[in-house]
């Protein structure tokens, strides 16, 4: 036969929408049989709004402890810092509520847990690492003592992933953690929630997940069932984050990007990624790129240069796009310009200093050794980099 693969689902329990966070976080912890949570979420979030206020009160007497200093690229430190408050108020749930930053601070941290870690330089040996051939080492992590759940508020798609990712700025590369328990055990989607995200960031993180789709359509492993999940979430976010720009306050179009990056996520951790992914994990390490606008500046790019080996593959992207005729390249980026996001490595403040550092680690970096156009050396990446400037 031609065609063959596996697909793995996630632990993950159950997806809710249309009910208020707070409501579903109580009936979610309740469903558990969890007595202690504890809150990991965004600063502004905390501080800024009183969502997290209200998600407290449902919890009631559940509720011992909130941890809100995450950190943007999520630094080993951090992690550390956030397992160090997990430890001392010994929960048996964690509630995280918000992006990417606060999900996979609290994957590694589970981690940390699961393996009785206490120091920055531990989380070596559970690190994703890639061979001299391209070929992925990924140490076995085992089950945390508890679980998360999961309230997004960005689309960034981190809610449905068994991989975090956290930097260590010595080395200054964004490594890769695995473990099939880390995510999220149900996630809640309410789109009244992400009206507190601010515009850049929820449309930023809706090409992140355009990404996500693009990316799996192409993969060097693509299979019918992530293609026809991705393609239809494709649309629906092709659609529906153009009237996020426009009527941000429409909390149905707001839901439908939310259900578009559930569809569009089905290829992570499951499929090979590429480049667009792999080398966006080192804008953000070496260049404090949001992992939003990694996407913007790379994804077009990526898929020029992967064109000549995946055409057919990229032509599935411009059918849903609605421009059969036209280069999946262009309509991606003609997407980004309707958004208002970057298009440039130079949009996003990137130097050329940068290219060496972002080169020499993305050769660490799996997604980018399993580019569908095979990626072999520096030099490769910088092509890319090229590209995008």
């Amino acid at each position: 036969m031609s065609l063959s693969g596996q697909y793995e689902f996630l632990a993950q329990d159950r997806v809710v929408f249309g009910v208020p966070a707070a409501q579903a976080v109580l009936e979610q912890a309740e469903r558990l049989g969890a007595q202690r949570v504890f809150v990991v979420s965004s600063k502004t979030l905390n501080r800024n709004t009183e969502e997290i206020k209200h998600i407290r009160h449902a919890l009631g007497e559940r509720f011992v402890g909130l941890f809100d200093e995450c950190v943007a690229h999520v630094p080993r430190d951090s992690v550390l810092k956030a397992a160090a408050k997990v430890r001392a108020a010994d929960p048996d749930l964690i509630v995280t509520v918000g992006g990417g930053t606060p999900i996979d601070t609290v994957k590694v941290l589970l981690i940390c847990l699961a393996q009785d870690l206490y120091r920055a330089d531990q989380l070596d040996d559970y690190r994703v690492r890639v061979n001299e051939d391209g070929s992925k080492v990924i140490p076995e992590v085992a089950s945390p003592p508890l679980r998360q759940i999961i309230v997004p508020t960005t689309l960034s798609g981190a809610e449905f992933s068994k991989i975090g990712g956290a930097s260590d700025p010595i080395r200054q590369v964004k490594d890769l953690y695995i473990g099939s328990e880390i995510g999220g055990q149900a996630v809640i989607l309410d789109p009244a929630l992400t009206i507190h995200t601010p515009d850049w960031l929820w449309l930023s993180t809706g090409v992140r997940a355009v990404d996500h789709a693009v990316e799996t359509i192409c993969s060097r492993q693509s299979q019918p069932f992530t293609d026809a999940t991705c393609l239809y979430g494709l649309r629906m976010l092709n659609a529906s984050l153009r009237i996020n720009r426009d009527r941000p306050d429409d909390l149905e179009a707001r839901l439908n990007s939310q259900l578009g990056v559930w569809l569009a996520s089905t290829g992570l951790g499951r499929v090979d990624w590429g480049a667009s992914h792999g080398i966006g994990h080192q804008l953000g390490t070496v260049a404090g790129v949001p992992h939003g606008h990694c996407s913007c500046v790379m994804l077009p790019s990526v898929l020029r240069y992967n064109h000549a080996v995946n055409a057919d593959q990229q032509q599935l992207i411009s059918d849903a796009l609605g421009h059969p005729e036209a280069l999946a390249a262009d309509l991606v980026a003609e997407l980004i310009r309707d958004l208002g996001l970057p298009e440039t490595l130079q949009d996003v403040s990137v130097k050329r200093a940068h290219f060496e550092a972002i080169a020499q680690g993305g050769m660490q970096n799996m997604m980018v050794r399993s580019n569908p156009r095979q990626i072999k050396s520096p030099e490769d990446i910088l092509e890319i980099l090229e590209l995008a400037w």
